[in-house]
């Protein structure tokens, strides 16, 4: 009998034992690489800590034990705690909870087909597709788009989910300086070979609370014929002709903006988000796009609130007209008040510190008089650009603005932060 030729086991360990030290694999370090970088973030004071909300009534919830005003939230309309939104979502329960499955196999229910219709009617769009999240969804859309040897042009301020799904794509990512359409002209200019061009914007920046240049961003991508996306979390609901976001407050439609992102966890108070446009182009997002095509649907009975949600939304021009005065109020006594506030039309409103520990110190003496207002430090916003986040809607009242911006100048104040007016 043959002697087989595979080496023994013994004689595989003795080779393996007299392999050089050199060679050996080095030690797992992973317990140190996440003590150094926690390390790291408190020097710089950048260290984030999930606060525990117990309850919420309007804008008034307990934080830790605590009860807080609350001026960081992004319900902007307040409906997630609208009754028609609340009772939508129990009535949907009825059937079950779960969607089961993803879209594509079994998990696509006639609630999220309704929905869908819904909110490409309001936004007068062909078609609309919907998604878990927003962050998902820009992930999905820009990977299912665009391909190697392709160029993706965005704001250096877009959303942090623009930013990776580029990158994640394989495309060319281009940056062009914020609100710069000469810029992303020139950054299209640099576009070489076959691929095609994308540009990609968000509508409302959520950190400024500004609004892109749409207009001149569509004229560009007519004449240079790449595909322009917008994503419009901040601004549906907001902005617009019944609150049909920044794309139709510019006058723009789909034939300039072919597909727009549409989030439900902020105006509309529910949670997913929905990708409006051409047929075609939605149509191919929902064969391919990975975040739709291999993830569980949301489930039916979010569907079902987020369409009472879209109902009251498209009709809610007394919240906006309330959301919007309480913005100029803000403004108004900010401006009196010598705060350093960034330009914004809309709920979104930066305070600026600059420095990543006079935001925070700021922030707590904000909660030491029974305001949250959230400190933000990069790398959510540029290097030397910290603020605090005041986000304003339409459940807050002209008292508690005005109470709000007196506690503002007294936590500049206490940071040691000069007034612009002095």
């Amino acid at each position: 009998m043959r002697t087989s030729s595979i080496p023994s086991l013994h004689s595989a360990r003795r080779r393996w034992a007299a392999a050089p030290a050199a060679a050996a694999r080095p030690e797992v370090r992973w317990p140190q690489r996440i003590a150094d970088s926690r390390a790291a973030r408190d020097i710089a004071a950048r260290r984030r800590v999930r606060r525990t909300v117990t309850w919420r009534e309007g804008m008034r919830c307990e934080v830790d034990g605590r009860e807080l005003l609350n001026f960081c939230s992004n319900d902007y309309l307040g409906l997630s705690q609208h009754a028609q939104v609340i009772a939508a979502l129990r009535d949907g329960c009825v059937e079950g909870v779960g969607s089961t499955a993803s879209a594509l196999v079994c998990g696509h229910h006639a609630l999220h087909a309704t929905l869908e219709r819904e909110v490409a009617d309001w936004l007068q769009a062909p078609a609309a597709l919907l998604f878990g999240s927003g962050f998902t969804a820009n992930l999905a859309v820009l990977q299912a788009l665009l391909q190697g040897g392709d160029t993706c042009v965005q704001d250096r301020l877009n959303h942090a989910s623009l930013i990776d799904a580029a990158k994640l794509s394989g495309a060319t990512l281009r940056r062009y300086p914020h609100g710069d359409a000469d810029g992303a002209a020139r950054q299209l200019a640099t576009h070489e070979g076959d691929g095609l061009a994308l540009i990609a914007t968000d509508g409302v920046f959520s950190m400024d609370g500004d609004v892109a240049p749409l207009r001149e961003l569509a004229t560009l991508a007519r004449t240079h014929d790449p595909l322009l996306y917008v994503d419009d979390a901040h601004g549906v609901g907001v902005l617009g002709p019944d609150g049909r976001g920044s794309v139709a407050d510019a006058g723009l439609s789909t034939q300039d903006v072919p597909l727009q992102l549409a989030t439900l966890g902020k105006a509309l108070g529910t949670y997913g988000a929905l990708v409006a446009g051409e047929a075609d182009l939605v149509g191919h997002l929902a064969e391919t796009a990975r975040g739709h095509v291999y993830s569980t649907a949301l489930p039916p009975a979010l569907a079902a609130a987020s369409i009472a949600a879209v109902r009251i939304a498209r009709t809610a021009n007394d919240r906006r007209a309330t959301l919007h005065a309480l913005i100029q109020r803000f403004r108004d006594g900010a401006n009196e008040h010598g705060l350093d506030v960034l330009p914004s039309t809309t709920p979104i409103q930066a305070v600026m510190a600059f420095d990543d520990r006079i935001a925070l110190r700021m922030s707590q003496v904000l909660e030491d008089a029974g305001f949250w207002v959230s400190a933000i430090r990069p790398p959510t916003v540029p290097e030397g650009r910290a603020r605090l986040r005041v986000t304003l809607t339409a459940l807050h009242t002209e008292s508690e603005v005005d109470a709000l911006v007196d506690a503002l100048a007294r936590a500049r104040d206490a940071a040691g932060v000069t007034p612009l007016s002095a």
